[in-house]
């Protein structure tokens, strides 16, 4: 709600504007609302709530990043979450230094692909340790070897699994790493003008700070961009559980409907003539075997083997094998 000037106050504004102190054109500014530039050749497609939702998802994601890199490396690893930020392809493209180190990723059944790119600081450090040195980095930045990428390939594809763990709530998802790249220009798995959200995540190896940027275009995200809200984060356990009741009950009133069953003796073909002169006391030969199991039907459905039989003063069967 507005404030409300007291009777002081609008005698004390009419005196200021009367002695020119304060001009009109002024107060009219201030009370004009204050426009915001809104690009619409590259719009927001991620809203807010969804980003916040990004950022959850990859909190956790940097501490699974973190303890797994600890184990497999015997060394104190740190990976945090920085920042959750929406922009276009070609200006995160543009944002990277030369080298680093472009992994370029599916996530199955998503369609499309993304990327995970790491700098220097942080793999230099890794690549010493794997190495067994101490995780130092070196004096000046080169390309990367074709022996050091192949080393890495295996270690980016393990730290990739871990998106699967920390997706787990929200869709089922399989990473593989399709291809490695160390110049960014030449990655473009892409569209330059594709929206895109960027998760920064902060590392520090052996006390060398590094970067790792997740890059997931809006594309590939979009199938499950519903999911991304609170709503479905903290209604998702819920909802479960209430799924679970409801087929419990589905099952008990599923249970005491009536099937049919019949259980066929034999079949034969005869002619119609012979049919005709049937005859109380005639024998129909059958194509079963005796000893060898009947067909059970269950509303028409083939289920199950048995065994004909007697229990008490009723003809009963025996199920012997489940079809």
């Amino acid at each position: 709600m507005a404030d409300v000037l007291s009777q002081a106050e609008i005698d004390a504004l009419l005196q200021a504007l009367t002695s020119g102190a304060v001009r009109a054109e002024t107060i009219k500014d201030d009370a004009a609302p204050k426009a915001k530039k809104y690009d619409f050749r590259r719009p927001n497609k991620f809203s807010k709530e969804q980003l916040r939702t990004l950022y959850m998802i990859h909190e956790n994601y940097g501490r699974m990043v973190a303890n797994f890199l600890s184990a497999y490396l015997r060394a104190n690893i740190q990976v945090k979450i920085v920042s959750v930020e929406q922009m276009t392809y070609e200006d995160f493209i543009l944002s990277l230094p030369t080298p680093t180190l472009m992994n370029v990723f599916t996530l199955e059944p998503l369609k499309g692909s993304a990327v995970l790119q790491a700098n220097m600081n942080f793999i230099f450090p890794i690549i010493d340790l794997l190495f067994g040195g101490r995780g130092e980095m070196l004096a000046s930045k080169r390309d990367l070897t074709e022996i050091e990428l192949h080393v890495l390939r295996r270690l980016n594809g393990r730290i990739l699994e871990q998106l699967s763990y920390s997706w787990a709530d929200i869709q089922n998802l399989t990473p593989k790493l399709e291809s490695m790249e160390t110049n960014p220009q030449f990655t473009q798995a892409i569209s330059p003008n594709e929206t895109v959200a960027v998760i920064t995540l902060s590392t520090t190896v052996s006390q060398h700070e590094g970067l790792l940027n997740l890059c997931l275009p809006y594309m590939l995200l979009e199938p499950v961009i519903s999911r991304l809200s609170a709503s479905h984060w903290f209604a998702a356990p819920g909802e479960g559980e209430a799924r679970l009741d409801y087929r419990a009950v589905v099952e008990q009133i599923l249970a005491g409907v009536p099937v049919e069953l019949i259980a066929y003796c034999g079949r034969t073909r005869l002619p119609v003539r012979d049919f005709i002169q049937l005859q109380v006391g005639d024998v129909i030969t059958l194509e079963k075997v005796v000893g060898e199991d009947l067909e059970l039907y269950v509303d028409g459905h083939l289920k199950f083997k048995v065994q004909p039989g007697v229990v008490g003063q009723k003809i009963a069967v025996q199920v012997t094998e489940v079809v």
